[in-house]
This record gives structure tokens, sequence and C-alpha cells, in this order.
């Protein structure tokens, strides 16, 4: 259970809307309970009155008292709905944004052993699995407790005896149903979350990875895979409900034993009431609502067991600890972009080194290339630039300042990053460029895109309301690195960092892409990581890698005139 109590903490921020929603889910059992009661007593009593007390009897009330219940009991559940559900969204809402702030600052090094499908099922169906402990089981046990309470109070006002064996029955059920059956679907319940986790994985790679399953022939292996979770699945979700009809079968037998325990008993301590067969009427139809109040109560904990291992799994993300943390917002040079590495040094947790004794000087406005084979080091020093990590050992000062005193807001502001992937939201083209300059104008979005040469894509009819797609499937990769340009030209930082922009490109536009970063960096610090040798010559430094090391530096000139690494690989591609 104290897995569940970080996010009954967040229930504090909507308590008053949670509270009345119980509140009235209690008005509506207990006017129900009313109701039934009360049309009971009424049948039986006019009944036993007969045509001689017809005038003598007085049905007015009790006619008035049916219909009020009747009245309150709508109402009461209409609002109750409103008010549970308002209540819901709202814990909902508080619990993802929650979440997410918590997901946030461990990306990406705390992240990075799940993958997006797993977090995306974290983030979206756990929380969604959490809505169940209020509306599921808090909710109804709490409604449950107060309508016994109740019911036992005013049974006793006609017979106190008769009252304590009905409210004991009940409570003892209560008691004793809801953790019987927790027991019994909680291995049910563990196998819905992970099968559910599993199968939404196993779905969205079988979707994505259609073309590569067809060229290599596993598609039908992987399908196979994929029904064989599905199968785990619906067994567990068959399992679940038929421990819920168990669960309504048992109350419902218990109802009818009551039902029966009350009629024996009734007849023998009403027998010398004025009216016997009306107060008999009113214990059996009170028992027969009453447990009506314990339906939800059999199988509200089934689902604990599933909001537990929902729990567990959105908890072991929240407890890991930020392996990089911002200071303070401090006041800090935004214009311009120096940089200092000194004696950089960077392992990765699985102990592969990254970057070895590393250090660069660069001035702003200087424009660096950062060559070298696969796996030795540039994207990881990027990473560093932007604090996705912190180095084992050195120091990088940007404008002067240690990069640890620099707080995020500042540090965002300041740099702009185009990724070797840039990701297209399915969403529209307005929507994809605001996400690095919310407050542009479209005459600006407009000028931006015909910058970087995506003007045909305003052509269409739609403009900047043309609908780009999942991933942005209907660019061409050319078009999508020019988006991400276009973010970063919106965005407008001082320092630039570019991660393989050219990969993949025809060589045609390569160029192309290559003539305007320096137009759109002419007065930025411009750092791009690259293992192609177009278009360096642009550049004011080349800085070769290998093996985490700055093995050699200096511009296109240099380094070609002379045996390097640089020159080596332009006669490998040559030859």
């Amino acid at each position: 259970m104290r897995t569940l109590l970080p996010f009954l903490r967040l229930y504090r921020r909507h308590v008053f809307l949670l509270t009345l929603g119980v509140a009235l889910a209690v008005l509506t059992l207990l006017a129900s309970i009313g109701l039934l009661t009360l049309s009971g007593w009424f049948l039986a009593a006019c009944s036993t009155a007969g045509a001689a007390g017809l005038f003598s009897f007085n049905y007015l009330l009790p006619a008035a008292g049916v219909r009020g219940a009747a009245i309150i009991r709508t109402a009461a559940r209409y609002a109750e709905r409103l008010v549970s559900h308002e209540g819901t969204f709202r814990v909902l809402e508080h619990l993802r944004v929650f979440t997410f702030s918590k997901f946030i600052p461990l990306s990406p090094a705390g992240l990075r052993r799940f993958s997006q499908g797993d977090l995306l099922n974290r983030l979206v169906a756990d929380v969604d699995t959490l809505d169940h402990l209020y509306l599921r089981i808090l909710s109804p046990l709490t409604g449950a407790f107060v309508v016994i309470v109740a019911v036992t109070a005013g049974l006793s006002c006609f017979d106190g005896q008769l009252a304590m064996i009905i409210g004991g029955i009940m409570l003892l059920t209560l008691l004793l149903l809801p953790p019987l059956f927790y027991c019994a679907g909680r291995n049910a319940g563990n196998d819905l979350t992970h099968l559910r986790a599993q199968y939404r994985s196993q779905l969205t790679g079988w979707l994505q990875s259609q073309a590569e399953l067809k060229i290599y022939g596993a598609a039908s292996r992987f399908r196979l895979e994929l029904d064989k979770t599905e199968t785990l699945w619906q067994q567990a979700q068959r399992k679940q409900v038929g421990l819920a009809g168990l669960s309504q079968a048992l109350l419902l037998l218990i109802t009818g034993l009551v039902v029966v325990v009350v009629f024996w008993l009734s007849a023998g301590t009403t027998a010398n009431a004025n009216e016997p067969g009306a107060l008999i009427a009113l214990f059996v139809f009170c028992s027969l609502a009453a447990f009506e109040a314990l339906a939800p109560v059999g199988s509200a904990f089934l689902h604990l067991g599933q909001v537990m291992t929902s729990a567990r799994r959105v908890a072991q993300i929240l407890a890991q600890k930020p392996a990089v943390t911002f200071s303070r917002p401090f006041t800090h040079k935004t214009h311009g972009a120096a940089l200092s590495l000194r004696n950089l040094s960077f392992r990765y947790d699985s102990g592969v080194s990254a970057i070895e004794n590393f250090s660069l000087e660069i001035a702003s406005g200087e424009h660096i290339a950062l060559l070298g084979r696969t796996g030795c080091g540039k994207s990881t020093l990027l990473q560093l630039l932007t604090r996705a990590w912190d180095p084992d050992q050195g120091e990088i000062w940007l404008n002067g300042h240690l990069l640890p005193t620099w707080d995020e807001a500042s540090l965002r502001k300041l740099t702009s990053v185009v990724t070797q992937r840039v990701h297209i939201f399915s969403n529209t083209l307005r929507d994809n460029l605001l996400l690095a300059s919310p407050d542009s104008s479209d005459s600006q979005l407009t000028e931006v895109l015909q910058r970087v040469g995506l003007h045909t894509l305003l052509e269409d009819g739609q403009g900047l309301n043309s609908w780009l797609g999942d991933g942005g499937r209907q660019l061409s990769g050319g078009e999508q690195r020019r988006l991400g340009l276009a973010r970063a030209l919106l965005h407008n930082g001082s320092l630039l960092l570019l991660d393989e922009p050219t990969e993949g490109l025809d060589a045609e536009t390569e160029q192309q892409i290559l003539q305007l970063l320096q137009e759109i960096a002419q007065d930025k610090t411009l750092i791009m990581v690259t293992h192609r040798l177009q278009g360096l010559h642009r550049f004011d430094r080349i800085c070769v890698m290998d093996g985490g090391r700055l093995v050699e530096q200096g511009n296109h000139l240099e380094l070609i005139s002379k045996e390097s690494h640089y020159s080596a690989f332009h006669q490998r591609i040559a030859l």
C-alpha cells in the first residue's frame, strides 16, 4: 500500500470535489434505500389496513416520502456523476502533469533502459488505471460504510436487536469480501497490467516495422508472438471477469440468506406489534436495498491489484533521481556563445568510456565541425554541452560561467539544437513550428519557411494549417531536416548544435543545407557533428576525434596539406 501513498497525496488538492462526490454517492444510496423501504412498508401497511381503514390510514405522508425519495435519488445520482467525474478528471490531469514533470528531468539518462512504447504506456495507460483508486475503491467503500451505519441506526428505532444483526452481517461482508477477492484477483490484475503493456509495445513495434518485417520475412513470426500475448491478455481478462461475476453471485447469496434470516427473526420479534406485516416488509425491503449498496464492494478490490501494479510501474520511474540538476535562475549573458571545454572525461553507466581528457576553446561566432568515426564521442560531447549528462571530470565554461551554474531556462534559450532525427508531431505545420517559438506570428513562420526553402509546403491550399501526419511521413528526408533548421531559426539561440544534419541526403540537398547553415549561423556559434567531408572547407575549424579524444584541429587547408587523420579520410573516400 505504500506504493499508493504518493498518488493519494495528490488527492488533497481536489479534496472538496472528491468529498462532495462521496457525499452525493451516500445521499443517492440512502435515497434509494429509503425509497424501497418506504414503498415496501407503505404497500404492506395499505394491504393490512384494508378497505375499512381507508379513511383512517394516512397515506399522504408515505406517498410524499416515496415521491421525495425518488426525486432525491435521481437528482443526487446525476449530481454525483457530474461531481465524481469532474473530480476524477482533475485528479488525472494533475497526475499526468505531475508524472510528466517527473519524467522530463530524468531524460535521457534515467529513461534509456525504457522503450518509447513502454514509457508511453506508463504515462497514459498506467496513469489512467490509477483513477480506479477513487471511482472503484475509495468512493464505494466509504459509501458502503456510511450506509451500514445509517441503516443500523435507522432500524434501531424499530428493533435494536434485528438492526444490529443486519448491520453486523453487512459490516462483516464489507470487511471480508474485498480482501478475499483482492487475494483471488491480485495475480490476474498484475498480469493484466503487464500483458497490456507488453501487447501495446509489441503492436507499436509491429505497426512501425511493417516494411522491415516484410523484407526479411519475419512478419508472420512477429504476428504469432503478438497473437500469443493477446491470448494471454484475454485469459487474464476472462479470469478477472469471472471473479467479478463470482463476487456478485456470492453477494446475491448473502443477500438471500439475510432476507430469509430477517423474515424469520422479524416474524418473531414483531408478532406483538400493531402492524407486524408492515414492519416485516420494512425490514426485508430495507435489507434488500442496503445490500445493493454493497454491490460494488465485492469487485472493488479486484481492481486494486491492477491499480497497485500500475502504481509500481509509474513509481519505478518516479523514484529515480535525475542525473543532472539545474541551479536556480541566475543572470548570465545570453548574447553570443563562447565555450571552454577543459579536460573532459565521461563514461556511461555501462562503463563505456565516451570522452577522455578532451579540451577545446571555441570563440563566440566560430564555426566548428566535429569529425570522426561512429562511436568516437561526437554526439556525447553535444549532450554534455546541453547538460543531458554532466562530465565525470573536467569543466565546461559558457560565456565565462561554469555550465552547472546556468539555470535550465537560460541555457535552453541560448542553445538551439537540431538532432539527427527531426521529430515531426502529428499536427499542423504551424504547431510543429511554434514548438520552437510559441509567440511567433504567422507572417514570421511563413518567412522562416521561405528562408529554409519550404515554401512549397504552403502551396497546397492549407498553408500553415497543413496536417503533417504521424512522424511527418509525407515529408522527404531533406524537408524534415529543413523543418528542423526552421525551428532552430525561430528559436534564435546564440549557440547552434547540429548532429548529422545531412545524414542520408543526396549530394545536391546536402550542399543546399550546408549553404543554408552558413547563412543562418553567420553571427552564431556553430558546432556541427558529422562524418561526411562535403562542405567542411566552409568551417573556421575542423576538430577530428578518435576514441573520445581530440586528435587534431585546424581549417580545411591546414589539415588537407599534411599527413593527418583528416587527409586520410579524404584519401579513403577517393579510393
